[in-house]
């Protein structure tokens, strides 16, 4: 379908009709949130961590390369700018406010399965042991053979979330989603064979892995970790985006699916709106030829008169010749 619309769908003259229909997954948004805050509050799973499986969780303690307070810049912020230019351009409201919810559900999905994921499995990180013995003296249970951590309580905890990365989980989530947005906006996949579409499709889920990389070279995560993370990640962005657009290579892949619905019932509206004007004139042309007013029907007698008489006066002349 080519992109025909019906004047400009602003936040202004659509914005409240489109939020108000969309209220409920707005409220299920808000849920999400208190479930994710939820589940960084309890504690994980506190898996069994023995003397000799220490070895692959020696590595150094350090800072993140990306900080947690960036994540939801380079998820959230970065792809909602994106989905904001793209409103100016076309002043479409149904675009933006899918777009931002489809945006939110892939995160925030994405987000809660992670992290219940995470405290479930209890999977320690790979600098376990500085984060358990900051002396580098370990302490272990004398009959289990468990450890018996000496630090701080807080860092502990975060060393039971290694499986999967949150980090990488986020980062695809977002910058997965903006991809597949991009690929219908610039219509990546019209068979013209632009690869400049593509590299431009590409530098999200670029960015996405770079931040799963830094994950790995910070010994927070181990490979396995992020690997299911960017799959997860890129799965649930995947299921929210074509809950709100066709697919990228659809020919209606530019917009998303309530605003062909919208441009449908107008459409249909109009049709039914010229169906019973031209009824409405069929039934008063019926209802003319049936009840004629009275200054009508002298004027339709002067006029029979007048065609009779010529009628009989060319008779007249007919028979004089």
């Amino acid at each position: 379908m080519p992109e025909i619309q019906l004047g400009a769908q602003t936040i202004r003259t659509h914005g409240a009709q489109v939020a108000r229909f969309h209220m409920r997954d707005w409220l299920i948004l808000l849920l999400l949130v208190a479930i994710e805050i939820g589940l960084n509050v309890i504690e994980p799973f506190h898996r069994f961590v023995g003397a000799d499986m220490m070895t692959d969780l020696k590595y150094p303690l350090k800072d993140n390369t990306i900080p947690l307070w960036a994540v939801p810049i380079i998820a959230i912020i970065m792809p909602l700018i994106v989905i904001i230019v793209f409103y100016f351009i076309r002043k479409n409201v149904y675009d933006l406010h899918q777009g931002v919810l489809g945006l939110l559900f892939s995160v925030l999905i994405t987000a809660v399965i992670s992290d219940a994921i995470k405290d479930a499995v209890g999977r320690p990180r790979p600098d376990f042991f500085w984060r358990c013995f900051p002396d580098g003296k370990g302490v272990f249970h004398p009959i289990t053979g468990d450890v018996r951590c000496t630090g701080l309580k807080s860092v502990i905890k975060e060393g039971h979330k290694s499986f999967p990365s949150g980090h990488t989980s986020w980062s695809f989530a977002g910058l997965g989603f903006l991809a597949l947005y991009l690929s219908g906006k610039l219509r990546a996949f019209d068979r013209q064979g632009h690869i400049a579409k593509l590299c431009i499709v590409f530098l999200p889920l670029l960015l996405a892995a770079l931040v799963g990389v830094s994950r790995v070279d910070d010994y927070w995560h181990h490979w396995q970790d992020v690997f299911a993370g960017g799959l997860l990640g890129i799965t649930v962005a995947s299921f929210c985006y074509l809950q709100f657009f066709p697919p990228p290579y659809d020919i209606d892949g530019w917009g998303p699916h309530a605003y062909f619905q919208m441009l449908s019932e107008s459409r249909n509206g109009g049709q039914s709106e010229s169906n019973a004007m031209n009824s409405l004139t069929v039934r008063q042309a019926e209802s003319g030829t049936v009840y004629s007013r009275p200054d009508q029907a002298v004027e339709t007698s002067e006029v029979i008169t007048q065609v009779t008489s010529s009628i009989l006066d060319d008779l007249e002349r007919g028979r004089r010749y």
